[in-house]
């Protein structure tokens, strides 16, 4: 087939920015609290990637500042320049539009491992970005909050020279796009770019919902009067319907190959209908386009309809080898697999692949889910909505206090449990939620036999499914048909996605137990 689907990155994956060494290409997309942070991915196609790394992958490289869900890191930029690939990220904390930390960490391999994060001082906004002059001069280009503040929204970009030693600014800060010009709202994630004479400023505009965009704007100098382009937005959904198949799409990113076509990485959502009102659990994707530049010298979407859409030609580029549509592990290796996330880093790590063999190991910590701390969750990203993952546990607990098994989570204040515990001194499965931080039992099923039990999470058009068994192939109803809008994106205004694994807590009090889990299976009937 010559066509491929979007997303190219399905679950949450936000803010793609991607950079071209070669034959080569690599994608980084944001994380926020959740650790190791910062993927990094691969490609030969732009259509088939495979994560190599991350760019915050030791505790010690970042301060994660115990953040709550949608700060921590947001919007990196990938660039390369000279055999050094470059992150330039923004760290949020203290609220949404309080502390901006902006900082750059490097590598010799994208792989890693990266360096410590240097911040640059005096660098406020977010979403920064890097641009690689052809005098070898090093940019950076922000977005800021105007002092003016005409209108709701009101923002902007700066930009600066860096020092390419040390990474602070050097020059005058010069604003080459206030969203006055256009007025256009909510202004931020920058790139700079050279193409035919001129400096193209792609960017973001109208938040990360209904009226996301991809804007341009060019200059002959790069400090420049900056002109808009009279064709804005070049990229938008914002005319459609919130039910359309693919909407809320923009934040981004462009790449040439080597045969010459030029693509864009840009996020958008996959909505469903949750009780009349357009739901998305997956959180915001990452998406491929074709564009091209017209004769006016600005781009467009290049295919038939300027959409982005499921289906469009592949680049002209060699095949690379597709990914299943499956995942298991056995926890046979020393470390995590790249997938799996904990949230927040772990300060003393209370996992082990090794004091058990072939398991994970996670020992009990007072840490809950439901408040803003680090909780003994080890989960990966929900990326179909319709899926199935299945977990082999060891656990015996030793009072009501202890719980161990699998949670779907949304943030501290929206998510599902679903846990082995004891009550009245006998086992039992226990399915709660947490909704704005109040935790309510939805069924306790009593579990008499003792040993290895299977738990089982499904996904369908109807919600989120509970499922046990005393073996793999046995599965149990607990509890059916869970609300499925409580992991939506839009209960908490958030901007991460569902996540899907094991957790294990003791509730607010010290233990020394411990769960084991054998294997874990995420399978769908959908592409990766």
């Amino acid at each position: 087939m010559n066509t491929y689907q979007n997303p190219i990155f399905s679950g949450f994956y936000p803010d793609p920015s991607i950079c071209r060494v070669g034959e080569d290409y690599y994608m980084v997309t944001s994380s926020f609290v959740y650790f190791p942070g910062l993927p990094i991915f691969h490609s030969r196609d732009l259509v088939h990637w495979e994560q190599i790394g991350h760019g915050i992958s030791s505790p010690d490289q970042l301060d994660y500042k115990n953040c709550e869900t949608s700060l921590g890191l947001w919007a990196p930029t990938i660039r390369y320049h000279e055999g050094t690939f470059y992150i330039i990220n923004t760290f949020v904390s203290e609220g949404r539009e309080a502390r901006r930390d902006n900082y750059i960490i490097t590598a010799k391999n994208p792989a890693g491992p990266w360096s410590k994060a240097c911040f640059i001082e005096g660098a406020d906004g977010i979403d920064s970005s890097l641009f690689f002059d052809r005098d070898g001069r090093m940019w950076y280009t922000g977005n800021f909050i105007s002092e003016e503040a005409l209108y709701e929204g009101h923002h902007g970009i700066y930009l600066c020279e860096l020092n390419p030693d040390t990474f602070q600014f050097k020059g005058k800060r010069t604003i080459i796009w206030d969203g006055k010009k256009s007025a256009g709202k909510w202004i931020e994630a920058p790139h700079l770019y050279y193409e035919n004479g001129y400096y193209y400023l792609v960017v973001a505009e109208g938040g990360t919902f209904t009226n996301h965009s991809v804007m341009m704007a060019r200059c002959k100098t790069i400090d420049g009067d900056y002109e808009v382009c009279p064709r804005n937005p070049v990229v938008t959904h914002r005319h459609l319907s919130l039910m359309s198949p693919i909407s809320v799409v923009g934040h981004g990113d462009l790449v040439q190959t080597q045969t010459g076509e030029w693509w864009m990485v840009l996020l958008g959502v996959r909505p469903y209908d949750g009780y009349g009102a357009p739901h998305f659990n997956l959180g915001r994707e990452t998406f491929l386009i074709p564009v091209r530049w017209e004769s006016d010298g600005w781009i467009r979407v290049n295919n038939d309809n300027g959409m982005v859409n499921p289906k469009e030609q592949k680049p002209n580029l060699p095949a690379y080898l597709p990914k299943p549509c499956f995942f298991t592990d056995n926890f046979e290796c020393s470390t995590l697999h790249l997938r799996w996330n904990t949230i927040h880093p772990f300060t003393k790590p209370c996992y082990s692949l090794t004091e058990r063999p072939g398991f994970l190991r996670i020992h009990l910590i007072p840490e809950v889910l439901h408040e803003i701390c680090t909780p003994a969750f080890i989960g990966r990203r929900q990326q179909h909505t319709s899926f199935r993952m299945q977990t082999a546990m060891e656990f015996a607990p030793a009072s009501p206090a202890e719980e161990a098994g699998l949670a779907l989570v949304q943030d501290d204040r929206y998510h599902y449990t679903f846990t082995l515990t004891q009550r009245d001194g006998e086992n039992c499965l226990l399915v709660t939620e947490v909704r704005n931080h109040v935790r309510t039992c939805l069924q306790i099923v009593p579990v008499r036999q003792n040993g290895r039990i299977y738990l089982t999470v499904a996904a369908s058009d109807t919600g989120y499914h509970f499922y046990y068994g005393f073996d793999d192939q046995q599965f149990l109803p607990v509890y059916e048909n869970a609300d499925p809008t409580l992991l939506s994106s839009l209960v908490n205004e958030g901007f991460t996605g569902a996540y899907l694994g094991m957790y294990v807590s003791s509730n607010h009090i010290d233990s020394s137990n411990y769960a084991d889990f054998d294997w874990v299976v995420y399978e769908t009937d959908a592409r990766w």
